[in-house]
């Protein structure tokens, strides 16, 4: 398993992005997946509007994005499959932290479960498919006590 977790903003991040990181590897250990390769970049709202600009013609920012290549069987190197990377603005996981009234850490590892449940196939397109992705969010959050 390789989880790799990219900091692109000049904030101090390195003890809350290690523990995102170990968040990440017992999730994946929970979900029986051994054989992943994933990212993670923390990015400002400047980069994420670009991105989901570029990538979604959605021109503002937003809190998390993900870029699934799972479905490209081409991405599967040697029995690892190469799910794909999520972006996390720095900028929108504070101010939503302050927002919703809980911390930082919540917020965090909130939108990084959040975009990894995208790169496993989940989706909230339709209102079944949220209540699923929702609960199974709620689920592992709560199974590491990250509470609001």
């Amino acid at each position: 398993m390789e989880i790799e977790v990219f900091n692109e903003t000049k904030e101090n991040l390195d003890q809350e992005l290690s523990d995102l990181k170990t968040l990440l590897i017992n999730v994946a250990k929970d979900e029986g997946l051994d054989n992943i390769l994933f990212n993670v970049i923390i990015v400002d709202n400047s980069k994420i509007r670009e991105l989901n600009r570029d990538y979604r013609n959605i021109d503002r920012e937003t809190d998390v994005i993900s870029f699934a290549l799972e479905d490209d069987k081409t991405f599967n190197l040697d029995e690892i499959r190469v799910l794909g990377d999520i972006y996390i603005s720095i900028d929108k996981a504070r101010s939503q932290a302050l927002e919703y009234g809980h911390s930082f850490k919540r917020e965090l590892s909130f939108l990084a479960i959040h975009g990894f449940l995208h790169l496993l196939g989940y989706d909230h397109m339709t209102e079944d498919e949220e209540k699923v992705m929702f609960k199974k969010q709620e689920e592992v959050l709560s199974r590491y006590e990250i509470n609001r």
